[in-house]
């Protein structure tokens, strides 16, 4: 996987089945910071977005593809909530260089110095994603288990 991170917190590890609001997940992937982030009002509703390095620019559609009725000139909730579970995974600083941020890193101390800096809402369908997501839950659908994954034996 080029240039991938899958990134959960520690807190979302659980055995069983994961339910679907303890959402969301968040990925560093091909120069974005992208995942799927819950609807909070609508169980059944998530959100496929992403902010892109270097521009900032950003998006957020549902796994439908419908665009977020919160995109007006400034990055909707589900995108907020993106990214500050990838600072709670990652660090502040760590976020800010994946983001390639512009200006001073060490001045950025919170998610609002990002969000200060974004770009432009930049419509594109990220279908993509959202299968990486359901890929990801796959793995944490499985039983705890020694054995090598058979898709993952290549690293073995």
């Amino acid at each position: 996987m080029l240039n991938s991170s899958f990134i959960h917190s520690e807190r979302n590890i659980v055995s069983g089945k994961r339910n679907i609001k303890d959402v969301p997940f968040v990925e560093v992937f091909n120069g974005r910071l992208q995942g799927v982030v819950s609807s909070g009002s609508d169980i059944e509703r998530v959100y496929v977005s992403f902010f892109e390095a270097n521009t900032l620019d950003y998006y957020c559609s549902t796994n439908n593809n419908r665009p977020c009725g919160g995109l007006r000139g400034y990055p909707c909730k589900h995108l907020q909530a993106l990214l500050q579970e990838a600072v709670i995974s990652y660090g502040i600083e760590q976020v800010a260089n994946s983001l390639k941020v512009p200006g001073d890193i060490s001045q950025i101390k919170a998610i609002g110095d990002i969000l200060s800096r974004t770009g432009t809402v930049k419509k594109e369908q990220k279908s993509e994603v959202f299968s990486r997501f359901l890929n990801y839950l796959r793995y944490l659908e499985l039983s705890s288990d020694n054995r090598p994954l058979p898709e993952m034996s290549w690293f073995v």
